[in-house]
């Protein structure tokens, strides 16, 4: 399976960091085609500029400023999201991600003002995050990355694909055993992946 890792973390050091480097490992040890794109390495640009929002549903040059990750998410059989969850949603450069490539022609086409997905390539998304609050916080904020994830991503991707969504939530109490246990869960999931 060829699988399209999002990684959303300006610092090598972090345990975001940690996370992202075991799901590369583990997939790519279970026999994936693994596309690692580490968002922050490759400079990507989250801002959507006027010129793309005016040219926004034209499909014969919308994708040109972002052609190539469009090609990227065009050959993924799988999609796994690696991020923090600040401020309770992505960072910056993820959600920009989603604006700038994530348009109509690649992810969904229009039909009498009605967006129908065509992301059917992607049979199978997971995410891999943490929280700075417990889960108790999230669920009283209604989780809202959580929600993206589970709602709007899965209205664009193949109908009835799986979803797994693994958190490690109060990471500013977490200790040294629990980012351990995580990433074991982290790790036991992407060689079953």
């Amino acid at each position: 399976m060829r699988v399209l890792v999002l990684f959303a973390h300006p610092v090598e050091t972090s345990f975001n960091a940690a996370l992202h480097a075991r799901v590369v490992a583990e997939l790519t040890k279970a026999g994936h085609e693994v596309d690692d794109c580490d968002l922050y390495a490759e400079g990507f640009d989250p801002r959507l500029s006027r010129e793309e929002r005016l040219g926004y549903h034209d499909l014969e040059t919308n994708q040109q400023s972002v052609a190539s990750y469009v090609a990227r998410v065009q050959a993924a059989d799988a999609l796994v999201l690696c991020f923090p969850v600040w401020n309770f949603g992505y960072p910056a450069i993820l959600k920009g991600f989603f604006d700038r490539v994530f348009l109509p022609g690649v992810s969904f086409v229009m039909k009498n003002g009605k967006a129908s997905p065509c992301l059917h390539n992607i049979a199978r998304v997971t995410t891999v995050t943490s929280y700075g609050g417990s889960r108790l916080r999230a669920f009283l904020v209604g989780d809202p990355p959580r929600k993206v994830v589970t709602r709007a991503l899965r209205a664009v991707i193949r109908p009835m694909a799986p979803m797994r969504y693994l958190a490690h939530y109060d990471m500013n109490r977490s200790t040294d055993e629990s980012r351990a246990a995580f990433l074991e869960k982290v790790g036991r999931s992407m060689a079953r992946f």
